[in-house]
């Protein structure tokens, strides 16, 4: 099977050495995003915003890619603050309908640029 590299300027340029996704046959994987803005390269502001800007990346980069995430199998979630773990519930529920993906939730110590969250994802594209 052909690796494709999918790329868009609606989401950041990558900031480091790999592609914004990498999609092999029907599966797609997502690089971790935090919560730059595409235009302004910055993060968004407090949690909200970033969890916001994290999960609105992934979507444009699935369409990119030929999907939506609906099409997401597998989600990771990397925390700078556990305490932020229902927030990060919350607005998943917005941008995902069940049957939810399996996901994973961590806390680390640390995520580039001081960003308060970042994700990847894995997504099968069946249509």
């Amino acid at each position: 099977m052909e690796k494709t590299i999918v790329q868009t300027s609606r989401a950041p340029a990558a900031i480091g050495t790999y592609s914004q996704a990498v999609r092999v046959g029907d599966t797609v994987y997502i690089s971790g995003q935090i919560g730059l803005d595409p235009s302004s390269m910055l993060l968004a502001e407090g949690i909200d915003g970033q969890i916001e800007r994290v999960l609105e990346n992934l979507k444009v980069i699935a369409e990119a890619a030929g999907g939506s995430l609906a099409d997401v199998v597998k989600l990771n979630a990397y925390l700078a603050d556990l305490a932020h773990f229902a927030k990060f519930n919350e607005a998943m529920s917005r941008y995902f309908a069940q049957p939810y993906p399996a996901r994973a939730a961590v806390g680390v110590a640390a995520l580039p640029r001081g960003a308060l969250v970042e994700a990847d994802a894995i997504l099968v594209l069946t249509r």
